[in-house]
Formats: C-alpha cells, sequence, structure tokens
C-alpha cells in the first residue's frame, strides 16, 4: 500500500489539529492531543531502531494504559503486523497463539505485566522483547540482556540509532512496499474453547477512522469515553480509536471495580461507556449509586454478553434513555442494538432481545445447511458488517468455514421476530443437549429466568455429564448480598417458568462468577472447576 494511504498517518493529521486539548486520562496522567502524538511518533522512532520493520509481527503484552495506544499506532505506522495477547490467557497457551502468528518479537508492558511478559519471553528466548513505558510518558524502550533472557537496561534507555525527525515527518517512518500493510491479530475471547487469531487489515482500521470522521461532521459535542475493557480487545481498541480520532476524551482504567467507575463517570463527565453484564450489574448493586451524579451519560452500553431482561429493566429506570443493550464480537464490532429510548412497553419481551441490525450490517438466521428460516424460528445467526474480519491467522479451513460468500457465522443460535428483532437463545458451544429425547436447553433461557428471581444477583448455566440424561442443566448462582434463598425454591421456580427438563438439576451457590478479562462470565473456568470435582455439588 502506498505510505499517504495509511491510516495512522492520516489520524496523526487529525492530531496535530487538536494541540494541547486533553486526548487521554489515565489515573493522575493526563495527556495532551501534541503529546499523543509526538509519543507515538517516538515510540515509532524507538522500535525502528531497534529492528523493527515492516511486515514484522509484534506480539503486545500492555494493560488499559495510554502505552498500549502509543504501540499499537506506532507499530501500525511502521507498517507491522500487531499480535495482541491477552493478559488472562495461560502463557503456554499464549505460547501456541504465538507460534502460530509467528511473531518476530515482543513488547510489553513490565510494571503491569511482568510475570507474564517474562514467561512469553522465555517461550522464545531467540526472539527480541522490549518493554514499553517505563519512563512514564514517553515511549521509552529497553532492548533485551544480551543472553535474550529478558529486557534489561535503565527506564530512561534511548530510543535507538537516529532516525528521522520524527516529531515533523511521520511519512520518513513509512515504507512503501507492497508488504508493509498494518494488520493485527486479536484472540477470541475463549469462553467456549481455545481462542482463535481474528485477522483484522488495513480496510478495517481505515473503517474505523471512518467512523471517526462521520463523528466529527455530524457536529456535536465531543465524546467523553470511559474505557475498562482492554485495549487489547478489537471492540475496544475500534471505540478508543474513534473517541481520539473524533478529537475526544479517551479515560483508561485497569481493571474494574464499580465504585471507581461511578466516580470516574461524575468526575469526568463522562458521556459515553460500555460495560457487559457482570460488571453492569455491579454498578446497579453498588451503595453509591444513587448519590452519584450519571446525567452527563447519553451513551451506557452493555455489551459482551446476554443481559437479562429484569436488570436491563432495572438499568433503564435508574439511567434512563441513554441504555443501549449492544451486540457484537471480536470478528464483527458492531452488528445489532436496542436502544432504551425506543423501548415499548407494549412490548416487554424485546428487553430480551438485541434489538434490530443496524445500518449497513445485516442479520439472517440459517439452518444447517445454510438456507434462511423463517421468523421466530431458531437457528444459526449469520451477520454482516463494515467492521468485520478478514478471518482466522494460520487456519484456513476455519475461515472458510465461517466467512461464505462476504458472510460471517457467528457461533450463536437465535431467531428473529415478526419486526426484525434479532433474540440469542445460546451459543452454539453452550447449548445443552439433555433428556430421554436429546432435547436442546438454552442456557441464555434458563438464565433469564434464574436471573429473575428476587434473591439471585447474576447466574451462569452450564451441561454437565450425566448418566442417565445425557447432559443434565447445573446452575452456578451469586446472591444479593445478605440473602439466601433454597436450592428447591430456585429450582421450583424454574419449573413453573420452563419446565422440569430445564430447570437445573443441580444448583453450586458462588460468592462472585468469575469473569474474564472481558468480563463476560467464564463458563470455559466454570466447566473445568465441575470436571475438576472443584468448588461444584450436586444437590
Amino acid at each position: 500500500m502506498a505510505a499517504e494511504d495509511n491510516y495512522v498517518r492520516r489520524g496523526l493529521e487529525l492530531f496535530a489539529g487538536h494541540g494541547d486539548a486533553e486526548a487521554i486520562v489515565h489515573g493522575d496522567r493526563r495527556i495532551t492531543y501534541a503529546q499523543l502524538r509526538a509519543a507515538v511518533l517516538g515510540m515509532a522512532r524507538a522500535l525502528r531502531g531497534h529492528g523493527v520493520r515492516p511486515g514484522s509481527a509484534i506480539a503486545v503484552l500492555a494493560g488499559n494504559r495510554p502505552e498500549a495506544v502509543y504501540a499499537q499506532l506506532a507499530l501500525h505506522l511502521l507498517g507491522c503486523r500487531s499480535v495482541w495477547v491477552a493478559p488472562n490467557a495461560p502463557p503456554s497457551q499464549s505460547a501456541r497463539y504465538l507460534a502460530l502468528a509467528d511473531v518476530d518479537g515482543f513488547v510489553y508492558d513490565a510494571r503491569t505485566h511482568a510475570e507474564p511478559g517474562a514467561a512469553l519471553v522465555a517461550q522464545a528466548p531467540h526472539l527480541p522483547a522490549l518493554c514499553i513505558g517505563a519512563g512514564g510518558l514517553g515511549p521509552d524502550v529497553t532492548g533485551p540482556d544480551p543472553a535474550g533472557s529478558g529486557p534489561t537496561g535503565s527506564d530512561t534507555a534511548g530510543p535507538g540509532p537516529a532516525g528521522p525527525d520524527v516529531a515533523q515527518s511521520p511519512t520518513a517512518l513509512l515504507w512503501t512496499t507492497g508488504d508493509a500493510e498494518p494488520q493485527s491479530l486479536f484472540q477470541t475471547g475463549g469462553t467456549t474453547g481455545l481462542p482463535k487469531l481474528v485477522h483484522h487489515r488495513h480496510d478495517f482500521f481505515a473503517n474505523v477512522l471512518a467512523a471517526a470522521r462521520r463523528q466529527l461532521d455530524a457536529g456535536g459535542p465531543r465524546l467523553r469515553q470511559l474505557a475498562v475493557a482492554g485495549f487489547w480487545h478489537s471492540s475496544q481498541q475500534a471505540a478508543g480509536l474513534i473517541t481520539l480520532f473524533s478529537g475526544g476524551l479517551l479515560v483508561q482504567q485497569d481493571g474494574f471495580d464499580a465504585g471507581c467507575f461511578l466516580a470516574t463517570v461524575q468526575r469526568e463527565r463522562i458521556t459515553v461507556a460500555t460495560l457487559p453484564p457482570p460488571m453492569l450489574y455491579q454498578v446497579l448493586d453498588h451503595p453509591d449509586l444513587a448519590a452519584t451524579d450519571t446525567s452527563s451519560l447519553t451513551m451506557l452500553s452493555c455489551a459482551g454478553s446476554a443481559i437479562a431482561p429484569s436488570r436491563l429493566a432495572q438499568a433503564m429506570d435508574r439511567f434512563g434513555p441513554v441504555v443501549l443493550v449492544a451486540y457484537g464480537m471480536s470478528e464483527a464490532t458492531l452488528l445489532a442494538a436496542y436502544p432504551a429510548a425506543q423501548h415499548d412497553p407494549a412490548f416487554p419481551e424485546r428487553l430480551a432481545s438485541c434489538g434490530r441490525p443496524l445500518p449497513p450490517s445485516r442479520v439472517e438466521i440459517r439452518d444447517d445447511a445454510g438456507r434462511p428460516v423463517a421468523a421466530g424460528e431458531v437457528g444459526q445467526v449469520w451477520a454482516s458488517a463494515r467492521l468485520m474480519t478478514s478471518g482466522y491467522w494460520g487456519q484456513p479451513e476455519l475461515t472458510a468455514q465461517t466467512l461464505v460468500d462476504g458472510w460471517l457465522c457467528t457461533g450463536d443460535v437465535g431467531y428473529l421476530d415478526a419486526h426484525g428483532y434479532l433474540y440469542l437463545v445460546d451459543r452454539a458451544k453452550d447449548m445443552i443437549v439433555t433428556g430421554l429425547t436429546s432435547s436442546n436447553v438454552y442456557s441464555r433461557t434458563v438464565e433469564d429466568v434464574l436471573d429473575a428471581h428476587p434473591a439471585v444477583g447474576a447466574a451462569a448455566v452450564i451441561g454437565v455429564p450425566d448418566e442417565r440424561l445425557g447432559e443434565a442443566v447445573h446452575a452456578v448462582v451469586q446472591l444479593h448480598p445478605d440473602v439466601s434463598v433454597d436450592i428447591d425454591e430456585l429450582r421450583q421456580w424454574c419449573v413453573e417458568r420452563l419446565n422440569s427438563l430445564w430447570a437445573p438439576q443441580t444448583v453450586d451457590f458462588v460468592d462472585r462468577l468469575p469473569l474474564t478479562a472481558l468480563g463476560k462470565i467464564d463458563k470455559r473456568l466454570l466447566r473445568e472447576k465441575y470436571l475438576a470435582g472443584a468448588g461444584v455439588a450436586a444437590r
């Protein structure tokens, strides 16, 4: 691709126009657009000085911090393929991903990920490993030690051999060779099995830039986004870059704390935020909520997994029409949405939907043969979107199965009603096949019923091996603080609203449901604990 087409170069031009306006807030650090632009260029120069070249594949392990933004934009400016490592993945698992990605080196933030970073480096000690952010705001980079066993050097090590005057000439950092297309690989959430490497090419990021330009052209107030999900996730990156390219403010937080979230919304006058359902539940249950001023919010999105209708109604009652249920994934960032502002009380069942597809996104429900089915009929969810993956890196067969004629097989099971509202009933791999007649039970349906019980704060339903039924419905339940409920009462609650087949055969109570780094309930971990006989008891 030609140097002038690189989306980062165009983005840096936008940064230059915003000057001293604040771009990123992280803790006590407040970074202007001028500083952001200089940091991206400085990190690009440092990486180039340490041998990073166009087409290089560089693994990145970084928290939800400004340095993660610098690293992504700097690597893309250089025409590299960034390979984002999920911080919650075991090192042995990550080593397999990185081998599949064929990485040429590592970049990680030793302040936040020293142990996992060192573990990754140990998997391939012959590859260069660079530390970012050791000196604070600037893109300070330290190189590997002579033995190749890990990063050394002072916190303020220089950026390597002299290069172009990057402060004035970002174009000098670009190559014009055909293999210098900026690309990224992202691990999927991994809640149903081994995560895959989702491949996003330059056109994905060019569409992100175009979305930011549409935001600018709309002429509304600038976005003030609070980001609690990691920048290593494609949807979070897309949202964060849209905010920055449109001249907004990106407020980053490492980790999640409901009280801190509420305080930040009030202090920074946040307008946009996204929470997965388990985190939103914590906010709704937090004692500080009633006294917190959330009037600045213009959009509070709930995304990442299904939200219980009872909890959605609670959020709508507290936050008002700014609540938005969004449906998307690593492979396709935004497919459908249900705005609370459009909720019609005459159709309460729509609280269980994902809303309708957002143009130009399209959604179809197909049977196992790939044929569209009628409204109301359950099938596989297929989708097409502007921000969509190019495939799975290193897995051409999986790509061919998942991407067909511009459509993506999402792996979700659901249906469209007569009015075009999308309802998800399960992940294909989460569906429970149970009973003497091998009936399909959808975990989402059972979870929604459990979540509606007054004592239940959150619930996860999985299938577990059963000699008589093949699979049995098992519920893991987190109760509201200082309440209790009898297991038989919970089961009867489900029998009355579903039937005895769909009601959990066994129930386990936990203090807190395990979450992935994206804030989703980690069903894979729950299954592993059950099979290992840890923490789950049949009752």
